[in-house]
């Protein structure tokens, strides 16, 4: 039996192009694959358009194997969710400055009261500051910016052995994927300053250096506060890298080398005036 017709409804041969359907209406049926199945936006032919169970039973069904939560499609939405926890965690955050540091440095050591000296320093001038959250130098900056009065953040990282977020940090966030965690590092503040660390503060060190000299951010200062420590990276930048032609001078003068928070503190502040953001 033949069914009313809408008149309100378009025919298919009235439709305008971008609506309708007209490779299926061009193609011979012969072209048809033999099988074809649709998963969402997916379409599957032929061999992969093997039978199973549709998205819906998939979620309402509680029984079966759970390593379907460590796939990779399911990580995509955790790392989805790393940075819109980020982004909305620190979206209202005053100025701030990123620090690193080894997390092997005890307190009483020369480099933690150097920690101590420029969290507050860095919170009398009016800046937050951002730490991988954990113990060492980290908590060393978070301690002497809370106690001077700053906001004081920490962004964790999960690791095979524990560690957890010290004691000093206001603002807390812990993630799984570096690269998220590293994003809210560059996002949020308005210089880099590195004390003494290890292979991760190396990782963090160079990143932010790569993304200056690409113009990927705008630029901003990264100090390096230790002279006796890092004056041997300098050197081998200037007598290796450089005469190698692997970088410009210019590349190496984005490094500031200093012993004195409170240069560290002015070498921000000039900078942060000049910012195009800042006006």
């Amino acid at each position: 039996m033949a069914q009313p017709v809408d008149p309100d409804r378009p025919t298919q041969a009235a439709m305008p192009p971008a609506t309708r359907n007209v490779a299926a209406e061009q193609a011979p049926e012969r072209h048809r694959p033999a099988r074809e199945k649709q998963r969402g936006p997916v379409t599957l032919r032929r061999e992969q358009a093997v039978e199973g169970s549709t998205t819906d039973q998939r979620l309402l069904d509680s029984r079966g194997p759970s390593d379907w939560v460590h796939t990779d499609p399911w990580r995509v939405l955790r790392i989805q969710s790393e940075f819109v926890e980020g982004f909305g965690l620190l979206a209202e955050l005053p100025r701030a400055v990123s620090v690193f540091g080894s997390a092997r440095m005890p307190p009483g050591s020369p480099h933690y009261e150097t920690g101590e000296r420029l969290g507050a320093a860095l919170a009398r001038a009016g800046y937050a500051v951002i730490t991988g959250g954990g113990p060492g130098l980290m908590e060393a900056v978070n301690k002497g910016c809370c106690d001077a009065g700053g906001l004081s953040v920490g962004l964790g990282i999960e690791l095979p052995f524990e560690q957890r977020i010290n004691d000093w940090v206001d603002v807390g966030l812990n993630f799984r994927y570096f690269f998220a965690r590293k994003t809210m590092f560059v996002k949020y503040a308005q210089a880099f300053v590195v004390l003494p660390g290890g292979f991760g503060t190396m990782d963090e060190l160079f990143e932010a250096l790569t993304l200056v000299q690409t113009g990927k951010v705008t630029s901003f200062p990264v100090v390096l506060l230790g002279t006796e420590y890092w004056r041997g990276l300098i050197d081998w930048l200037r007598a290796t890298m450089l005469e190698a032609g692997a970088v410009n001078a210019i590349d190496i003068d984005l490094l500031h080398l200093t012993d004195d928070v409170d240069e560290v503190v002015r070498i921000i502040v000039e900078a942060d005036t000049r910012r195009p953001d800042r006006n």
